[in-house]
């Protein structure tokens, strides 16, 4: 989320196609979050930094402090966001969903069994997440081990380095899945870029 001043926070640019996650993310869902969900948080975000720099007392400082919070974890959960995805393999659009062998599978198979027990947990702890939230794939720092959170709102993770976020805002998938956000949880797992998550996992590890 890097800025070069103040309240100067751009949209990244996806990293494929608004139509390269179909049939398991639409186009018009991915259009929709990214040009104008991503995009307030971004705009918010710069009118908080600004109005933050221009702040004389500590008492309009610590009024700012929630706008911060919430935009500034918006930008940075959705930035991580897009490049956790990728075209789906199985669609034959990208290597989305297809996990190699490697460290990223080793450590998912030390902490949880395997892929598949893994995503199942993943899924039952995100589900259970009241109202809106990111359930997320972390490294612990303490003991480098691999371990499932989630974080309310737009709150990004603090407590793990992250590996893997999944956004279950309805905004991320109503227009597609309604309420049923199983359903959704269940697709994403063929658009996650797990090449990406293997490169935050090695880097948090140290290697």
């Amino acid at each position: 989320m890097a800025a070069a001043a103040t309240g100067q926070h751009k949209l990244p640019d996806l990293p494929y196609a608004y139509d390269a996650l179909e049939p398991f993310i639409s186009r018009q869902i991915m259009e929709l979050h990214h040009k104008k969900h991503h995009q307030t948080y971004v705009n918010a975000l710069n009118a908080a930094e600004v109005s933050y720099s221009k702040a004389s007392t500590p008492k309009e400082r610590i009024a700012l402090q929630a706008a911060l919070k919430f935009n500034g974890g918006g930008h940075i959960n959705h930035t991580l966001f897009w490049q956790n995805l990728a075209g789906a393999a199985s669609e034959g659009k990208g290597s989305g969903g297809a996990l190699k062998d490697g460290p990223l599978k080793t450590a998912i198979e030390e902490s949880f069994g395997s892929l598949d027990n893994f995503k199942k947990e993943f899924n039952t702890t995100t589900a259970g997440i009241q109202g809106s939230g990111w359930g997320w794939l972390g490294v612990n720092p303490q003991n480098k081990r691999l371990e499932i959170t989630t974080t309310p709102n737009q709150d990004p993770l603090l407590t793990h380095a992250p590996v893997i976020g999944v956004d279950v805002w309805e905004h991320a998938f109503y227009l597609q899945y309604l309420n049923v956000k199983a359903d959704y949880l269940n697709a994403i797992w063929n658009v996650i870029n797990f090449d990406e998550a293997e490169k935050r996992y090695l880097e948090a590890v140290g290697k």
